[in-house]
């Protein structure tokens, strides 16, 4: 039933019910919501620890205006049903290892790795909750770190070709002249090269289509800072993608890092320092390959939930439905 009334507007359309009145009548008397054990402190927090298994995630996402939730996820349950270990309301450390810390320490201790991103707090919680999990810092907010070093880089040079048009433009203005913008040989103008490459800049170049491999050309002769960065990135995504063994991978890293050292980009000052400050969870990637494929999966899914109901009004009778599905 759960499964069938996670769209109430759509079925009442089928039997020419109104939607509403279906849904109220589906929270208040069909479902068992008035009676669910975890009512009185579900937007606070919920706990299954009978869905913990051996590899976990923990990530966090908006379930309504933007308010974020810390959720916990079990890998082999793929998305279905046993999922959902932990939902906290919010991101603060200290409530979400208080009721973490409830579940027995034997349960806990069943939990052998953990994918997460690199933020302090999701640090914390694991550490302090599942002490015989390795921790394994996500391969794609590493490389999605740097390609916002790139993209910042681009960004800027957006900026700067824009202040060159405007400036131009008034200039021509000033002289009774029409302004004719320069274009490379694709048709584009600087500012339009740089603003179309957005995409390009996230893919392998095996991937690019004719057009893209034209723009790209002309973008590196043009801005050779911004052929560097690119180069950075796909030599990470490369020692991601070919490397299995973690030694390699170690001495792999040391180079890639080297070489960012070299061409002293300042948009990857960050990247640099927080490679430095999470290499040993880096590392850990190379041991199993372990990803937050899952969780960003189970965020999608979360998304789309949302969508389906135009959104969240009644947060409580949402994670109800969320759990009796994921739970």
């Amino acid at each position: 039933m759960d499964t069938k009334a996670s769209d109430c507007h759509t079925i009442g359309g089928f039997f020419n019910i109104d939607g509403k009145k279906l849904q109220r009548q589906y929270k208040d008397s069909l479902s068992d919501f008035q009676a669910w054990e975890h009512k009185e402190h579900a937007k606070d927090y919920l706990l299954f620890p009978e869905n913990i298994g051996p590899k976990l995630s923990i990530d966090e996402t908006a379930l309504s205006k933007g308010e974020l939730y810390t959720i916990i996820t079990n890998k082999y349950s793929r998305g279905k049903q046993g999922s959902i270990v932990a939902i906290f309301s919010g991101t603060k450390v200290e409530p979400i290892i208080e009721k973490l810390l409830t579940i027995s320490s034997k349960t806990r201790s069943k939990v052998k790795e953990i994918t997460l991103d690199m933020a302090n707090s999701m640090k914390k919680i694991v550490t302090k909750c599942f002490v015989n999990a390795t921790q394994v810092t996500d391969r794609f907010h590493v490389q999605k770190l740097v390609n916002e070093a790139l993209q910042d880089i681009r960004i800027q040079e957006r900026w700067n070709a824009s202040d060159i048009e405007n400036n131009l433009i008034l200039q021509a203005k000033k002289e009774g002249k029409q302004f004719i913008p320069i274009e490379f040989d694709n048709g584009d103008t600087a500012k339009q090269l740089l603003i179309r490459s957005r995409y390009l800049l996230t893919m392998d170049p095996s991937k690019w289509t004719t057009n893209q491999m034209q723009r790209a050309d002309i973008l590196f002769n043009q801005y050779p800072l911004i052929k560097q960065a690119y180069n950075v990135a796909q030599n990470l995504r490369i020692i991601y993608n070919t490397t299995t063994v973690k030694e390699v991978a170690y001495t792999k890293l040391a180079h890639w890092y080297n070489d960012v050292m070299k061409i002293n980009l300042k948009q990857f000052g960050t990247v640099i320092n927080t490679m430095q400050i999470n290499y040993k969870t880096i590392l850990n990637y190379f041991d199993n390959r372990s990803t937050n494929a899952s969780a960003e999966s189970f965020n999608a899914k979360i998304k789309a939930f949302r969508a389906q109901f135009r959104g969240v009004r009644d947060i409580d009778f949402f994670l109800y439905r969320l759990t009796k599905l994921y739970a």
